[in-house]
């Protein structure tokens, strides 16, 4: 069952059948700030995390004849450290380029901390790179503060 999400758009539930599309937009996302790397590992990503537990959703042209999304949110599970509450997850965020600032980014977002909500959770959590400047941008808009900071060490 599909509904609208912002004007010209619908979204629907996605399953666990839907695997090999998830890998195929995560490495879509992944290849755009990083384009010279392997990323055949994310189907194990994929494989360790997605299940009926860990909601996923695309975002289709509304009333199209090609049904292809171009868009999703993967949503899961983690555990507050400071407070050991359970809270939701942001696994993935993509909106395709051709339809990026039109509202869907804020609106998948906002379907996500809605499933949050009802749940019972009271906190999101996601990751993004600090050179993803326009996914920072959509986030800090929304509300969205930094909690950590990860490091990384190149050996």
């Amino acid at each position: 069952m599909s509904e609208i999400l912002v004007s010209g758009y619908t979204i629907r539930s996605g399953s666990t059948r839907d695997r090999s599309l998830l890998v195929k937009f995560m490495n879509r996302t992944y290849r755009e700030l990083y384009p010279d790397q392997d990323f055949s590992h994310l189907a194990n990503t994929v494989e360790q995390y997605f299940s009926p537990l860990t909601p996923l959703w695309w975002v289709e042209i509304s009333g199209g004849k090609n049904i292809t999304p171009i868009a999703c949110l993967w949503m899961g599970n983690a555990i507050n450290q400071v407070t050991g509450d359970r809270i939701s997850h942001v696994f993935l965020v993509y909106v395709h380029p051709e339809h990026r600032l039109q509202g869907i980014g804020a609106a998948l977002m906002n379907y996500g901390e809605k499933w949050t909500k009802t749940r019972g959770d009271r906190q999101i959590s996601l990751q993004v790179f600090t050179n993803n400047k326009p996914a920072l941008s959509l986030y800090e808009k929304l509300g969205y503060q930094p909690q950590s900071l990860g490091l990384v060490k190149q050996l």
